[in-house]
């Protein structure tokens, strides 16, 4: 990456040399910028510095003040050159190629510069992040909070002597005004303005909401009186104090506030009286906050206004919990139709019927745990009139192993129509699988490829459960020494190959875990030789043999949840 350096020639630190390191370094007035310019002029997110392909731009974002390149306005990105003056309000920058002295590191998510009033310090421990509000603040001790009241109390029930008639109509514009509109993101600008018809002395306002997530609360929504400011105040301890009390707090005169002495933004922007309710839902949970602040100190809120404010937050935490479960349905429903569509999607990977060969019968039976499944078996052609019957489990459920299997399906034909044999298709789509950093992810597979005229079947197997050979009444366990590590593990691994002779009435059943490790409600598994024992016991006829199986393993399983994919493909020699 490209060295860059700033050197600050007009501001607090005068003479700092700061070196640029990541993409992207942004300037302003927010703690998430990377150089912090702690000043009521600078916009939160002022500007940005960008490096593209060896190139360095600087951009304005929107500031109010906006930004000058050797003293001239910018739009959109602009290159920088060495020795060029880059002006943001107060503070005055040269940006060089080559550094004229030690320079302080800015790096992107690991340390921030901050610029204020006279002082430069380095915070090493910062990490850049979205704005946010923590619950973990101290207390309100030393608070000018006036008054607290309950915000619980009037979502069961408006009390009316506080200025009803001021209340009921509050009340009835934020229903109306909220029955126009479902979705979270347009209901909430809904509620916020609404409440700066309902206090006319408000001139800025915000609403918080709990990410599900994280626990965080976020700024979900602002609203300014005053177009020329892009900020809200916020006292994160009321905030905190609202959501952990849940009580909703009147602070009489903000800029008389102790905790707020040392911050000069708060005291610039000259707040002086805020209201804020935390925002409850059904169960009487604090899903996030609400504030309306007024820089008039001749009108500062009072105790009736705080009431309304309980009563117009009891009214939006309805709305904002019906809104969040429609939004989260509307999502759930845009889930299941993208995994209805994977899942046919998949079932076209899957053979639409097992092949027909003179001689012989197949089978098959496939069912995903989830919407969409890691097994997969197949039916191939080859060239020269065999048959290959392919049978493989993905480690895993759901749409990693999906994928997987969808790269499987391509990547198994390929090899096995340049390989014409089971164990030599093993060996390079192995070493495939083992140069594709796969993770910890592996692959099971069986390759049975059938010779009709020899009645022969060669198998080779990785990793997989060996399949099941049934003679007359008596079946067994075939394979298990000749099977090699799964698909993935060690490119160098080299597979076997099993001959396995066909006489008229012999079947071969190739099955998943999803048999064998099917469970029961005393925690016992299926296992192979239960497997073994119904195939030994069941109707000749493949097609009739497998729904045996699978019958057998639900009623084993007592009808509980299937616990993983279940697939399983036989054939049967009919004829001499």
């Amino acid at each position: 990456m490209t060295a860059a350096f700033l050197k600050v020639i007009k501001g607090s630190s005068a003479g700092q040399v700061l070196a640029l390191s990541g993409e992207t370094v942004i300037l302003g007035r927010h703690p998430s910028s990377q150089i912090v310019l702690d000043n009521a002029s600078v916009s939160r997110q002022h500007a940005q510095i960008v490096e593209e392909h060896g190139v360095f731009l600087v951009e304005d974002l929107r500031s109010r003040n906006g930004t000058q390149v050797n003293r001239q306005p910018i739009r959109g990105k602009t290159e920088l050159h060495d020795g060029d003056e880059i002006k943001v309000c107060d503070y005055a920058f040269t940006f060089m190629l080559k550094a004229t002295g030690p320079a302080t590191p800015i790096q992107q998510k690991l340390n921030r510069i901050v610029i204020d009033g006279g002082r430069q310090t380095i915070d090493e421990d910062y990490v850049a992040s979205e704005p946010e509000i923590e619950e973990s603040e101290k207390s309100v001790e030393n608070s000018s909070i006036l008054t607290s009241m309950s915000a619980g109390s009037s979502a069961q029930g408006l009390r009316l002597n506080v200025r009803p008639e001021a209340k009921l109509r509050a009340i009835l514009e934020i229903s109306l005004a909220l029955g126009k509109v479902v979705a979270l993101s347009d209901m909430l600008p809904v509620i916020l303005k609404s409440l700066f018809k309902i206090f006319p002395q408000a001139d800025s306002g915000f609403l918080l909401l709990k990410e599900s997530n994280t626990g965080k609360l976020r700024i979900r929504c602002s609203h300014s009186r005053r177009a020329e400011n892009d900020d809200v105040p916020i006292s994160q301890t009321v905030v905190s104090q609202a959501m952990e009390s849940g009580k909703a707090v009147l602070s009489a005169d903000v800029c008389g506030d102790r905790r707020f002495k040392h911050s000069e933004s708060l005291i610039d922007m000259q707040l002086r009286s805020l209201m804020c309710t935390p925002l409850m839902d059904t169960s009487g949970m604090a899903m996030g906050v609400l504030q309306v602040s007024t820089f008039d100190v001749s009108q500062p809120f009072n105790s009736d206004d705080l009431d309304l404010l309980v009563s117009v937050g009891a009214q939006a935490g309805l709305a904002v919990e019906n809104g969040a479960m429609h939004e989260t349905l509307i999502k759930q429903r845009e889930f299941d139709r993208e995994m209805q569509i994977a899942a046919q999607v998949q079932m076209s990977f899957l053979p639409s019927a097992p092949p027909k060969v003179p001689g012989y019968e197949f089978a098959d039976y496939y069912e995903a745990a989830q919407s969409i499944g890691g097994d997969y078996f197949d039916f191939i052609r080859l060239p020269d009139g065999r048959i290959a019957l392919i049978i493989g489990d993905v480690a895993g459920k759901g749409i990693p192993a999906a994928l997987l299997m969808a790269r499987l399906h391509a990547s198994i034909r390929y090899h096995l129509f340049n390989a014409l044999s089971a164990n030599g298709a093993l060996n390079s789509l192995n070493f495939e699988m083992a140069n594709s950093e796969l993770g910890y992810r592996f692959i099971t597979l069986s390759i049975a490829i059938l010779d009709p005229t020899r009645h022969e079947i060669q198998l080779a197997s990785a990793g997989h459960l060996p399949p099941i050979v049934r003679r007359g009444n008596e079946a067994e366990l075939i394979g298990h020494r000749q099977s090699g590590l799964p698909l993935g593990v060690m490119a160098e691994q080299k597979y076997e190959s099993l001959p396995i002779p066909l006489a008229p009435g012999d079947s071969i059943i190739f099955y998943t875990d999803g048999i064998t490790e099917a469970m029961n409600s005393r925690f016992e598994l299926f296992a192979k030789e239960r497997a073994r024992n119904v195939i030994a016991d069941g109707p000749e006829s493949v097609i009739e043999l497998i729904p045996t199986l699978i019958n057998a393993v639900e009623l084993f399983s007592e009808n509980l949840p299937q616990r993983d994919d279940i697939c399983v493909i036989a054939l049967r020699r009919t004829a001499g």
